[in-house]
This record gives structure tokens, C-alpha cells and sequence, in this order.
């Protein structure tokens, strides 16, 4: 064998769906982690500066913080390892069973491989969808800060004695309880805090953490949709195999009936292909019973 057809050989045995899929998840999770992980710390500094005086006003919300963080942690681990069991399954059923057990066989071991892969995918993808749901809270918030302090330095031009009755009130969004103080920024105070440099960077990261969880979406619904179309395929290569199988026993059964060997209207040779290597192959005359 040359080199071109052993290049050929391994490029045919690589799964490009699942390796879409593990890229794309790979990319979406890094985003979705590290920018969140990253805009949660920003955000109380924010939080803390601007909108608390009292500590206790706030613990309630860093240790939110604090929880999501761990919980990122696990994200990045959990769909780390994932990707690459996927990654796996993808070579395991392009490459290994089409040499090992031929291109239209399949094992009842990636049979229920591939249904469980199909299961935790549609899970991953419905708790998923709440998270990207969840991302896009913290992007509300801060899309409305922004839209208010941009109205502020309109009015400021136009009408400064306005500008204090737009505020911005964290407790409405559910970041402090009712009774914190300040809770809340306006005016020209609103507007200082939209010139910093932690709403800028919270408000950029949290877009990121955004289009991280979009990005992941997008490659488990990938990576779903790409297993149950497999799934499909190994039913219907199933199915043509029992097909082959019926057309042999009722070609040995008509065998037995005559007591001779069928004269077949094709080529012996067409008909020695198309047999299965234990079966032997047609002879071109009819033999009968004397």
C-alpha cells in the first residue's frame, strides 16, 4: 500500500460530524467558562462599589457568585471529558467496526453505545437551553444600563434637570434585596458608573459568556441530530443485511427442493461476489436428480 492510499485510508476513518461537534463544544464551554467565570467576579466588585454600602446588603449575592463559579468549574470538566468520549464514539463507529466488522455490520455494543449517547445528548440540550436562557439575564441588565446612560448624556445636552429621574435599581432585578442601600444609581451618578472600566469590561464579558452558551447549543443540537442520523443508518444497514440473509436461505432451500445447483441468469462470477465467503459459489448448469 503507498502512501497515498494509507493517507486516504485514515482520512476515510475520520468522523468529521463528531469532530464539528467536539470543536465547536470545545470552543462554546471555553467561552461560556472563562468569560463567566471572569464577568461573576467583575460584576460584585461592581455590585459592591456602586449599588451596596453594607456588607450584608451583598453576601447574600457573592455567595451566588461564589456557587456559580464552582459551577462553572464542573461545566468545563464535565463537558471536557464529554467531547472526548464523543469524539471517541465517532472514530470507534467510522473507523474500527467498518475494518473490524465490515461496512455494513454494526455490534449490539455500539448499537446501545449510540442510543445512550442519542439520550444524554437530548438531556444535555434541554438543560442547556436554560442556561442560555439564564446567560442572557446579566446581558438584559447591563443592554439596559447602557440604553439609560446613553439616554443621560442625550439629556444632559438637552434638559440636565431630568437626567435624576432615570435610574438604574439592582433590586429589581433580583442582585439585592429590597432593604439594601443605595440599591440603586442615577443621574449623573449612573452615568460615572457607565464610564468605568468594570461596566465596560462585565458588560463585554457577559456578551462572550452569552455567545459561549449559543456556541454549545449549537454543537450539542450538532452533535444530537448527527447521532440519531447514524442511528438511522445502522437501522437501515440492519435491515438490508437481513434482507441479504433472506435471499441466501431461500436460494439454499430452492437448492435443496430441485436437489441440483440454480442456473443463475447473471455471470458466475457477479453471483461469487455477492455471496457470502461461506457460501459456495453457483454453477452454471442445472443438475437434476436422475
Amino acid at each position: 500500500m503507498g502512501c497515498y492510499d494509507c493517507c486516504m485510508k485514515c482520512l476515510g476513518g475520520v468522523p468529521y460530524c463528531s469532530l464539528v461537534a467536539t470543536l465547536l463544544c470545545f470552543s462554546g464551554i471555553a467561552l461560556f467558562c472563562g468569560c463567566g467565570h471572569q464577568a461573576l467576579t467583575e460584576m460584585e466588585r461592581l455590585i459592591e462599589r456602586y449599588f451596596a454600602r453594607n456588607l450584608q446588603d451583598y453576601s447574600t449575592l457573592a455567595y451566588l457568585i461564589q456557587y456559580f463559579q464552582y459551577v462553572i468549574y464542573f461545566l468545563a470538566s464535565f463537558f471536557f471529558l464529554y467531547c472526548i468520549v464523543l469524539l471517541a464514539e465517532g472514530f470507534y463507529t467510522t473507523s474500527a467496526t467498518k475494518q473490524t466488522f465490515g461496512e455494513f455490520r454494526s455490534t449490539l455494543c455500539g448499537r446501545c453505545l449510540s442510543s445512550t449517547f442519542i439520550l444524554i445528548t437530548y438531556l444535555l440540550v434541554v438543560v442547556w437551553l436554560l442556561v442560555f436562557a439564564f446567560s442572557a439575564l446579566p446581558v438584559y441588565f447591563f443592554y439596559n444600563m447602557d440604553t439609560t446612560c446613553h439616554t443621560i448624556t442625550v439629556l444632559t445636552e438637552k434638559n440636565p434637570a431630568s437626567i435624576n429621574q432615570l435610574c438604574i435599581d439592582a433590586r429589581q432585578y433580583g442582585l439585592l434585596p429590597w432593604n439594601a442601600l443605595p440599591g440603586k444609581a442615577c443621574g449623573m451618578t449612573l452615568s460615572t458608573v457607565c464610564t468605568t472600566r468594570e461596566f465596560r469590561l462585565t458588560y463585554d464579558l457577559y456578551i462572550a459568556t452569552f455567545a459561549g452558551a449559543g456556541i454549545t447549543l449549537l454543537a450539542l443540537i450538532h452533535c444530537c441530530l448527527q447521532l440519531a442520523v447514524r442511528q438511522v443508518a445502522l437501522k437501515e444497514e440492519r435491515r438490508q443485511e437481513k434482507d441479504q440473509r433472506k435471499s441466501y436461505e431461500l436460494y439454499g432451500r430452492l437448492q435443496k427442493d430441485i436437489g441440483g445447483t440454480l442456473r443463475s441468469p447473471y455471470a458466475p462470477h457477479i453471483i461469487s461476489d455477492s455471496l457470502p465467503p461461506d457460501c459456495p459459489p453457483p454453477l452454471p448448469i442445472l443438475h437434476g436428480n436422475p
